[in-house]
């Protein structure tokens, strides 16, 4: 190999620095640099190109996306998230938590037990109030039998007085006898209305005994925490021996009967729809499974309120909350598969005669 010479001055135009980079093989013609300013531009035709092939692909995958999931005019839609009613479990009286029966997650009917509190303090004056029962049972059977005694001083007091009068119109007996038995009547009668009022008295006070043990009873029974619905137990907010105050929470659960997702509509679309409107629930979770819910609910006040509504374009702005629910016999059919917090898009169709697209046709059951 050996170096180009570099061409002399004024032999063929200005003079060029020779390039120490530059070797040529022997019989091999000069290569030729290209130019920068060149090299620049076809660069930037290349980028051009690539920009120009990514907006057309971008702009093509718009279309079929937008083609393929445009809306029918009747059926509109509003992104959300699936909810459910809480249910807090909280005790009535101030008091020690004395047993969990089911954790975070658990699913739980109505009526199943969940949780007891510490009734030590109750079971003893429950006791306490069973022995007045007694007491004012005994008392009150005495007092029976205190009628019957004077129910007998009564008729015997009555039948004297009737012999004295006989005794009296034949002369054998005195007035002052016949006064003595009418005397000895009137206060057997006496007595025997006391013993009557007595009787009365002690039933109300037996009564009153019972009704503190049903009382005792039913506290007792809620310290003892029941489900209130079907659902799942969502939140333990309690440990075992903390002492609580009244209305102290211990759980926390979802009632996976009343599932819904709210969502915001214009005006123009919120005038339109109506209590019961068939809708539609897509997660983002199962984009192929259209759930069906019904509209339930829809908001007379706008969440969003311009300083002053003047024209057309200003209440176009208005938004509506609209809630969907989903229907229960689904939610009982999948209640293991019920989460909330999932987001997802609700459709609601306005117009019945409009059918449901395709994608949204087939609900779950």
């Amino acid at each position: 190999m050996e170096t180009v010479p570099a061409p002399a001055a004024g032999e063929n135009g200005p003079t060029v620095e020779p390039r120490q980079d530059v070797v040529a093989l022997p019989n091999a013609p000069l290569p030729v640099p290209v130019p920068r300013s060149a090299r620049i531009r076809r660069w930037r035709r290349l980028i051009i190109a690539l920009v120009v092939l990514g907006a057309a692909g971008g702009g093509g995958y718009y279309w079929f996306k937008t083609s393929n999931s445009a809306l029918p005019l009747g059926i509109v839609s509003g992104n959300g998230r699936v909810e459910a009613d809480e249910i807090d479990i909280a005790t009535k009286f101030a008091g020690r938590v004395a047993e969990l029966l089911v954790d975070e997650g658990s699913s739980v009917t109505a009526g199943q037990v969940v949780a007891r509190m510490d009734t030590r303090d109750l079971q003893a004056s429950l006791e306490k109030a069973q022995a007045q029962v007694k007491q004012a049972q005994r008392a009150l059977d005495e007092a029976h039998a205190n009628v019957t005694q004077q129910q007998a001083q009564l008729l015997l007091a009555n039948q004297e007085f009737a012999r004295t009068q006989t005794l009296v119109k034949n002369g054998y007996a005195t007035r002052e006898l016949l006064d003595q038995r009418r005397q000895q009547v009137d206060s057997a009668t006496a007595g025997l209305k006391a013993a009557n009022a007595r009787v009365e008295q002690l039933a109300h006070a037996l009564d009153a005994a019972r009704r503190d043990v049903d009382l005792l009873q039913v506290n007792i029974a809620d310290n003892t925490l029941v489900a209130p619905r079907d659902g799942r137990i969502q939140y333990r907010i309690a440990n075992i021996g903390e002492v609580l105050p009244v209305g102290g929470k211990v759980f926390t659960m979802l009632d996976l009967s009343s599932v819904y997702m709210d969502i915001y509509l214009p005006t123009a679309e919120t005038g339109k729809a109506k209590i019961g409107d068939d809708a539609r629930i897509v997660l983002d979770a199962y984009p192929n499974l259209a759930i069906p819910a019904k509209v339930s609910f829809i908001s007379d006040q706008a969440q969003f309120t311009p300083k002053a509504v003047e024209t057309k374009s200003e209440r176009d702005k208005l938004m509506f909350r609209v809630r969907v629910r989903v229907d229960p016999d689904v939610l009982r059919a999948h209640r293991d598969a019920v989460k909330s917090g999932v987001p997802g898009v609700a459709y609601v169709q306005l117009d019945p005669n409009v059918p449901w697209p395709e994608r949204l046709r087939s609900a779950a059951r």
